[in-house]
């Protein structure tokens, strides 16, 4: 009687256990503006996203044809900390450029 007693207690206590689920992830957005020059986009993408100049250079032509591109996919902290970080520096050399933060679907 009493391994089944204990049995209950290991059964109990697997039970209470929650499943982890991996945190949301967003999408950092930069916008086109007509002011920013695509030469600080791409230093923005080099140095605050770790890009190579290849992918900086492809990213910054997105958001130049087609308005937005993709800085990079984060937790929304990390995401919160990198759009924070884009507009510091743009504020800091004169620049409106935008950044966002959208949930992955």
């Amino acid at each position: 009687m009493a391994k089944n007693k204990a049995n209950q207690q290991l059964e109990t206590l697997t039970d209470d256990r929650e499943e982890l689920q991996e945190p949301p992830l967003y999408k950092v957005l930069l916008h086109n503006d007509d002011y920013t020059t695509m030469d600080f986009v791409v230093m923005i993408l080099e140095e605050i996203f770790k890009k190579s100049t290849d992918e900086a250079t492809q990213i910054m032509l997105n958001v130049h044809h087609q308005g937005q591109g993709i800085a990079g996919v984060y937790t929304r902290e990390i995401g919160e900390t990198k759009v924070a970080a884009v507009h510091r520096l743009a504020r800091k050399n004169q620049y409106p450029l935008k950044c966002s933060l959208e949930q992955v679907s």
